[in-house]
């Protein structure tokens, strides 16, 4: 077997792999001086409580990410699960100039569009961008977070949406 081969399965088995992590989806948005922009990305973590900071992946070859690039500041907005419709016209089934007509959207003092009926909305200054292969890792400080209840955010599995049960315990 090639090495190339090698690496072709290698990608192959990665990425089935990769399909199977159920993630939360969210919408990135973030503005430069002219343009506002946002993408629905399931590459998103925690990264530290002190200070509290998280983790955006961006692949550089979107709009998003030369925006990010030149922002100072970005939102994470966490989508519940009756907003199907949100991330897959953030995902590309809009143009974006029209994407922000669905939805109800707030603009922040900072000049960042959020989505007011998010599960959460995380309001980010942007301390670090980390390029890494395809994509920018871009880090980002939390400045001021939205949390709404009840708590049902919209899960994202191997090419399929979900919704999180929460487990059955049984009684002691």
């Amino acid at each position: 077997m090639s090495l190339d081969a090698a690496t072709d399965d290698l990608r192959a088995s990665f990425k089935l792999a990769m399909r199977r992590f159920p993630a939360a989806v969210t919408v990135i948005t973030s503005a430069d001086q002219t343009r506002r922009h946002g993408m629905t990305a399931t590459a998103v973590t925690s990264l530290s409580l002190d200070p509290p900071s998280l983790v955006v992946c961006v692949n550089q070859a979107s709009l998003l990410h030369d925006i990010m690039l030149l922002a100072r500041r970005f939102c994470v907005n966490l989508l519940r699960r009756d907003q199907v419709a949100l991330s897959a016209a953030f995902s590309g089934a809009l143009p974006p100039e029209t994407r922000f007509g669905l939805g109800e959207w707030a603009v922040s003092p900072e000049g960042i569009s959020y989505l007011e009926t998010a599960q959460i909305n995380i309001f980010c200054r942007k301390a670090a961008a980390v390029p890494y292969g395809t994509h920018t890792i871009f880090i980002g400080e939390a400045e001021l977070v939205n949390v709404h209840d009840p708590v049902d955010p919209l899960i994202y599995q191997d090419a399929t949406y979900c919704f999180s049960v929460p487990a059955e315990t049984k009684a002691a």
